[in-house]
Protein backbone atom coordinates (compact mmCIF):
# COMPACT_ATOMS: atom_id res chain seq x y z
CA UNK A 1 0.00 0.00 0.00
CA UNK A 2 1.16 3.60 -0.84
CA UNK A 3 0.91 5.73 2.66
CA UNK A 4 1.66 9.41 1.64
CA UNK A 5 3.61 11.43 4.64
CA UNK A 6 3.36 15.21 5.06
CA UNK A 7 7.25 16.27 6.22
CA UNK A 8 7.16 19.10 8.58
CA UNK A 9 5.03 17.85 11.83
CA UNK A 10 4.70 14.81 10.38
CA UNK A 11 8.20 13.50 10.09
CA UNK A 12 10.24 16.16 11.67
CA UNK A 13 9.78 18.49 14.57
CA UNK A 14 7.95 21.13 13.55
CA UNK A 15 6.94 24.44 15.67
CA UNK A 16 5.30 27.04 13.06
CA UNK A 17 9.05 28.13 12.20
CA UNK A 18 10.38 27.86 8.94
CA UNK A 19 13.10 24.73 8.72
CA UNK A 20 16.10 26.95 6.86
CA UNK A 21 19.09 24.35 7.14
CA UNK A 22 19.64 20.92 7.70
CA UNK A 23 21.22 21.25 11.63
CA UNK A 24 17.56 22.58 12.39
CA UNK A 25 16.44 19.48 10.29
CA UNK A 26 15.31 17.08 13.64
CA UNK A 27 12.91 14.11 13.30
CA UNK A 28 10.30 13.56 15.73
CA UNK A 29 11.28 11.15 18.05
CA UNK A 30 10.37 7.58 16.65
CA UNK A 31 9.19 9.13 13.40
CA UNK A 32 12.04 7.23 11.30
CA UNK A 33 12.02 4.25 12.77
CA UNK A 34 8.07 4.06 11.88
CA UNK A 35 9.07 4.55 8.24
CA UNK A 36 11.49 1.94 8.17
CA UNK A 37 9.06 -0.26 9.74
CA UNK A 38 6.07 0.38 6.92
CA UNK A 39 8.76 -0.19 4.57
CA UNK A 40 9.87 -3.38 5.82
CA UNK A 41 6.01 -4.53 5.73
CA UNK A 42 6.39 -3.75 2.29
CA UNK A 43 4.70 -0.50 1.84
CA UNK A 44 5.46 2.18 -0.40
CA UNK A 45 6.46 5.62 1.20
CA UNK A 46 6.01 9.04 -0.57
CA UNK A 47 6.09 12.48 0.65
CA UNK A 48 4.63 15.95 -0.16
CA UNK A 49 5.40 18.88 1.78
CA UNK A 50 4.98 22.36 0.51
CA UNK A 51 7.98 24.61 0.96
CA UNK A 52 7.41 28.24 0.33
CA UNK A 53 10.63 28.95 2.65
CA UNK A 54 12.13 28.50 -1.25
CA UNK A 55 10.35 31.26 -2.63
CA UNK A 56 10.76 33.30 0.43
CA UNK A 57 14.11 33.34 -0.05
CA UNK A 58 14.72 31.43 3.43
CA UNK A 59 16.55 28.47 1.72
CA UNK A 60 17.29 27.21 -1.52
CA UNK A 61 16.29 24.02 -3.00
CA UNK A 62 20.33 22.58 -2.43
CA UNK A 63 19.40 23.19 1.41
CA UNK A 64 16.12 21.28 1.02
CA UNK A 65 17.75 18.55 -1.01
CA UNK A 66 20.39 18.41 1.49
CA UNK A 67 17.71 17.96 4.48
CA UNK A 68 15.81 15.14 1.99
CA UNK A 69 18.76 13.46 2.20
CA UNK A 70 19.66 13.97 5.68
CA UNK A 71 16.20 12.32 5.93
CA UNK A 72 16.87 9.13 3.53
CA UNK A 73 20.31 8.32 5.14
CA UNK A 74 18.71 8.50 8.37
CA UNK A 75 15.55 5.82 7.06
CA UNK A 76 18.49 3.64 5.10
CA UNK A 77 20.49 2.91 8.61
CA UNK A 78 16.75 1.72 9.90
CA UNK A 79 16.43 -0.08 6.59
CA UNK A 80 13.62 1.95 5.11
CA UNK A 81 13.63 4.14 2.23
CA UNK A 82 11.39 7.05 0.49
CA UNK A 83 9.73 6.35 -3.10
CA UNK A 84 9.43 9.68 -4.18
CA UNK A 85 9.17 13.25 -2.68
CA UNK A 86 7.28 16.08 -4.08
CA UNK A 87 7.77 19.11 -3.02
CA UNK A 88 5.87 22.71 -3.38
CA UNK A 89 8.56 25.72 -3.63
CA UNK A 90 6.10 28.33 -4.37
CA UNK A 91 4.74 30.99 -2.50
CA UNK A 92 1.28 31.14 -1.25
CA UNK A 93 -0.07 33.49 -3.35
CA UNK A 94 1.94 32.05 -6.87
CA UNK A 95 -1.48 30.47 -7.83
CA UNK A 96 0.59 27.34 -8.46
CA UNK A 97 -1.46 23.64 -8.88
CA UNK A 98 0.72 21.58 -6.15
CA UNK A 99 0.16 23.49 -2.93
CA UNK A 100 -1.87 21.51 -0.77
CA UNK A 101 -4.90 21.74 -0.34
CA UNK A 102 -4.78 21.44 -4.10
CA UNK A 103 -3.45 18.02 -5.23
CA UNK A 104 -0.87 18.55 -7.68
CA UNK A 105 1.85 17.05 -5.11
CA UNK A 106 -0.05 13.90 -4.83
CA UNK A 107 -0.95 13.83 -8.41
CA UNK A 108 2.82 14.08 -9.28
CA UNK A 109 3.38 10.97 -6.87
CA UNK A 110 0.83 9.29 -8.70
CA UNK A 111 2.83 9.78 -11.92
CA UNK A 112 6.28 9.12 -10.59
CA UNK A 113 4.82 5.74 -9.02
CA UNK A 114 3.20 4.91 -12.48
CA UNK A 115 -0.03 4.74 -10.76
CA UNK A 116 -3.59 4.97 -12.14
CA UNK A 117 -5.43 6.17 -9.07
CA UNK A 118 -4.73 7.12 -5.35
CA UNK A 119 -7.50 5.76 -4.65
CA UNK A 120 -6.93 3.71 -1.27
CA UNK A 121 -3.92 4.93 -0.48
CA UNK A 122 -3.33 7.15 2.76
CA UNK A 123 -2.04 10.60 3.35
CA UNK A 124 -0.68 11.15 6.96
CA UNK A 125 -0.28 14.92 7.73
CA UNK A 126 -0.71 17.25 10.55
CA UNK A 127 -2.66 20.19 9.15
CA UNK A 128 -6.21 20.19 7.20
CA UNK A 129 -4.28 21.37 4.49
CA UNK A 130 -2.80 17.22 4.63
CA UNK A 131 -6.17 16.13 4.73
CA UNK A 132 -7.91 17.93 2.11
CA UNK A 133 -5.55 17.43 -0.56
CA UNK A 134 -5.20 13.30 0.30
CA UNK A 135 -9.44 13.22 0.52
CA UNK A 136 -9.54 15.18 -2.90
CA UNK A 137 -7.15 12.44 -4.81
CA UNK A 138 -9.46 9.54 -2.32
CA UNK A 139 -6.50 8.69 -0.47
CA UNK A 140 -7.77 7.97 3.41
CA UNK A 141 -6.91 11.22 5.84
CA UNK A 142 -4.82 10.52 8.79
CA UNK A 143 -4.12 13.50 11.53
CA UNK A 144 -1.20 13.14 13.81
CA UNK A 145 -1.40 15.40 16.89
CA UNK A 146 2.40 16.67 16.49
CA UNK A 147 3.17 19.56 15.27
CA UNK A 148 0.19 21.89 14.18
CA UNK A 149 -1.98 18.40 14.54
CA UNK A 150 -3.74 19.44 18.23
CA UNK A 151 -4.92 22.41 16.59
CA UNK A 152 -6.14 21.30 13.32
CA UNK A 153 -7.67 18.47 15.71
CA UNK A 154 -9.44 21.21 18.14
CA UNK A 155 -10.65 22.53 14.56
CA UNK A 156 -12.10 19.84 12.48
CA UNK A 157 -14.24 19.09 15.79
CA UNK A 158 -16.08 22.24 14.83
CA UNK A 159 -15.45 21.94 11.23
CA UNK A 160 -15.47 18.78 9.55
CA UNK A 161 -14.05 18.33 6.24
CA UNK A 162 -17.37 16.70 4.43
CA UNK A 163 -17.49 13.48 3.74
CA UNK A 164 -14.21 12.35 5.28
CA UNK A 165 -13.28 10.08 8.47
CA UNK A 166 -10.13 11.34 9.50
CA UNK A 167 -8.19 8.59 11.68
CA UNK A 168 -6.14 10.60 14.37
CA UNK A 169 -3.18 9.38 16.49
CA UNK A 170 -0.51 10.98 18.56
CA UNK A 171 2.18 10.50 16.05
CA UNK A 172 4.16 8.70 13.17
CA UNK A 173 4.30 6.15 15.05
CA UNK A 174 1.52 5.46 16.69
CA UNK A 175 -0.10 5.03 13.47
CA UNK A 176 2.82 2.99 12.14
CA UNK A 177 1.70 0.43 15.54
CA UNK A 178 -1.90 0.23 14.77
CA UNK A 179 -1.91 0.11 10.69
CA UNK A 180 0.75 -2.94 11.30
CA UNK A 181 -1.18 -4.85 14.03
CA UNK A 182 -4.24 -5.05 12.22
CA UNK A 183 -7.39 -3.90 9.36
CA UNK A 184 -8.36 -0.90 9.33
CA UNK A 185 -7.47 2.27 10.79
CA UNK A 186 -8.82 3.51 14.14
CA UNK A 187 -10.21 6.61 15.24
CA UNK A 188 -8.53 8.73 17.80
CA UNK A 189 -5.82 6.69 19.45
Amino acid sequence: MLIILDRDGVINEYDGDYICSVDEWQPIPGSIEAVARLCKAGHRIAIATNQSGIARGFYSTDVLGAMHDKLERLLEAQGGRIDFIAYCPHHPDDGCRCRKPLTGLLEQIRDHLHLDTLNGAIMVGDSRKDLEAGFAERCQPVLVRTGNGKDTEHHLKTRPIPGARVAIYDNLSAFADAFLSGPGLVKNK
